[in-house]
Order: C-alpha cells, then sequence, then structure tokens
C-alpha cells in the first residue's frame, strides 16, 4: 500500500510540472551553486589593440560543461584576467548572465582571431547576448575592461586555443 502511495506521488508531481504535455524543468545552474574555477592556462592571451599589444591571464573553457558553468556564481575576478570560451567551429552563440553577478565583457571572436564584437553582459539577466554573425570563440572579462584596455572590434587576439585550433586563419 505504501508503495503505491508514493507511486501516485510521484506521478501526481510530473503531472503537475507538465503543461500542456510538455515538462516544465527549471534552467540549468551550476551543479553545486559555486564558482567554477579552471586552471589559468600558462600562455598569455595577446590582445592586438591600435595602442599596443595588451595581455591577460585567462581560464580556457574547451569542452560542453566548462562553457555552460562559463562564470556562474563568480563574485570577481582580476582586471587582467578572463575567461575564454572555445568551441568546435563558427558557429551562431548565445550567452546569458544567469547566475552570473558580475557585469561583463562579451568579446565575440573569428575563426581569424579577429573580434567582430563587443557586448556587455549584464549580472543575473537572462537575456540572450548574442553577436551579429557566428563566431568560434568567445572572451570574457570584467566590464570595462576592453574598454580601458583600447580593445575594439577588429582587433586580433592571439592565444594557443585561438591560433592552434582546427581550422585556425589568424592572421599574422
Amino acid at each position: 500500500m505504501r508503495r503505491w502511495t508514493i507511486v501516485y506521488l510521484v506521478l501526481g508531481i510530473l503531472a503537475a510540472a507538465s503543461v500542456g504535455g510538455v515538462m516544465v524543468m527549471p534552467k540549468p545552474t551550476s551543479a553545486d551553486g559555486r564558482a567554477m574555477q579552471l586552471p589559468v592556462d600558462p600562455a598569455p592571451l595577446v590582445v592586438e589593440t591600435q595602442a599596443g599589444a595588451k595581455r591577460f591571464t585567462v581560464e580556457v573553457a574547451d569542452d560542453f560543461n566548462e562553457r555552460s558553468r562559463g562564470l556562474m556564481f563568480r563574485e570577481s575576478m582580476a582586471d587582467d584576467h578572463g575567461m575564454l570560451f572555445v568551441f568546435e567551429q563558427m558557429q551562431e552563440v548565445g550567452f546569458w548572465m544567469h547566475n552570473t553577478p558580475m557585469p561583463l565583457d562579451l568579446l565575440f571572436i573569428g575563426q581569424d582571431g579577429r573580434v567582430k564584437d563587443i557586448l556587455p553582459g549584464k549580472p543575473f539577466s537572462d537575456a540572450i547576448i548574442a553577436p551579429r554573425e557566428p563566431v568560434r570563440f568567445v572572451l570574457e572579462f570584467k566590464q570595462g575592461t576592453a574598454a580601458r584596455a583600447g580593445i575594439r572590434a577588429g582587433d586580433v587576439i592571439r592565444h594557443p586555443a585561438i591560433t592552434e585550433a582546427p581550422g585556425a586563419a589568424n592572421p599574422g
């Protein structure tokens, strides 16, 4: 008798969570509500700006789980540090700031290492942040870092994760 009560309870919960035959699921979040900290890549990331080369340290998020968690729950980051998201191919991408308390600069980068667009990320926003064209890489900094460093669309970014990516055509 008790076993059937549990079965009916579970079925009731599933029915209550279902709307029109579609299961309503909570938005994905970090597994444990803590910030992911990837190892700092030993190679510096270099941005070639009109004012000269700017160097940064980066964490490289190059698999689905790392890209999904990104900077969620991260409350602080050094001014000269960022996270580089590496995708397997050129594609349309969209980011959001769910569970991300820091305002960010999102730099969208093409296969050739050139910055295609720089867009702001507002803390905790579920609005999609997307460039106007497909990209291969995305670099996230604390908001204002790109402006302070003089980084603009068209600047070239060099890092082994970019220059050595299959199909990369980083200008010289």
